[in-house]
């Protein structure tokens, strides 16, 4: 199975008068999603869903990527808000219809991604990783059974280098 992390666009930013979870994307942050977006299209990458954290600027995120569409379907989940936790997403895959040889892309937050992709690859947070807002990490996970520590890193890149 084929996972795509995929760090939300460029959001506003924090301040005591509004609630983290309602922060949206800026205009720069949707130009940088959609060009993201558009890449991923013109090589023909595909997710059999999208799941997303319930953050509005997850959520925009996601948005963008089914309509360059790359997905036919967006679900939100819990365990992808900041500190989610990866166990509780984990056994959701393993009983889901996605768990299959399929490709699905997460979009969410740091430093939760780099940290659930180095469980995933190293079997423990090294807090080596970064994912830049709108890049992705991507890794093909050989065991569902037995994720942590079963898989492999195949992309790591910023928006930068994707859309160059």
């Amino acid at each position: 199975m084929i996972i795509y992390f995929i760090r939300h666009g460029i959001a506003e930013s924090r301040s005591i008068e509004k609630d983290d979870s309602q922060r949206i994307l800026t205009s720069k942050g949707i130009t940088k999603t959609q060009k993201v977006a558009q890449k991923l299209s013109s090589l023909d990458i595909k997710f059999d869903v999208i799941i997303t954290s319930p953050y509005i600027r997850a959520k925009e995120t996601a948005i963008i990527l089914q309509q360059a569409k790359l997905s036919p379907q967006i679900i939100e989940h819990s365990a992808l808000t900041p500190e989610g936790n990866i166990l509780e997403w984990i056994n959701w895959l393993q009983n889901s219809k996605y768990n299959h040889n399929g490709s699905i892309a997460l979009v969410g937050h740091e430093p939760d991604f780099s940290n659930w992709v180095e469980l995933l690859v190293f079997g423990e947070i090294k807090g080596k990783l970064i994912v830049k807002k709108s890049g992705i990490i991507a890794v093909e996970i050989f065991d569902l059974s037995n994720p942590i520590g079963n898989a492999e890193l195949f992309l790591l890149a910023g928006p930068k280098w994707i859309t160059n």
